[in-house]
């Protein structure tokens, strides 16, 4: 018995470190951040939107992964103390239906197709990232923070067939470019 033990305890514990790690929703964040352009840009907003992680998975042994999916529906602008109320949910609205279009495109997924370590801590991720109804390869830095994994990546709207929204004949609009910053956990075990 005592050996039968002794072969089976290892073997669990493989396994159990192999399992992937759900994604801590609660403590995980993404922002990104909408610059604005043209002329008259000064009149214009810049704004900052939550886009809350609905599920995802993180396999750190074997073959390292990553992925996750946000419902557009529960994305939101970040108020703007200098915007008013009505303002404030004309940008919510245009967010939802003009940009993203919520109804018709209800999730924005990502999936690792590559995780390489490049240092103690940090790693090259490339990915497919579906938005819009697009999917396209994006590569980025992560490192490793605590028990956090963080990072950057710059994305064109116009490469996910979102137009940005023009005001006054482009005298004001959104940046093609946003940037999307993200601080991941994974759940404790």
């Amino acid at each position: 018995m005592k050996h039968k033990l002794a072969l089976i305890l290892p073997l669990s514990l493989a396994s159990l470190l192999a399992q992937d790690k759900a994604i801590d929703v609660q403590r995980s964040t993404i922002t990104i951040h909408v610059g604005k352009a043209g002329l008259l840009s000064a009149a214009g907003h810049e704004h900052w939107i939550s886009a809350p992680i609905s599920s995802g998975a993180i396999g750190d042994s074997g073959a390292p992964h990553v992925e996750f999916k946000v419902e557009t529906a529960k994305m939101t602008v970040k108020p703007d103390p200098k915007v008013d109320a009505k303002t404030q949910a004309a940008i919510q609205s245009d967010m939802e239906q003009l940009t993203l279009e919520t109804a018709k495109y209800s999730e924005i997924a990502f999936r690792s197709s590559n995780v390489q370590k490049t240092a103690e801590g940090q790693w090259k991720v490339d990915g497919t990232l579906s938005l819009h109804g697009v999917d396209k390869t994006v590569a980025l830095t992560v490192n490793r923070s605590g028990e956090a994994y963080v990072g950057h990546v710059s994305i064109k709207q116009t490469d996910f067939g979102i137009k940005p929204v023009v005001v006054g004949g482009g005298m004001i609009k959104v940046k093609n470019e946003i940037q999307i910053d993200f601080q991941i956990f994974s759940k404790p075990v």
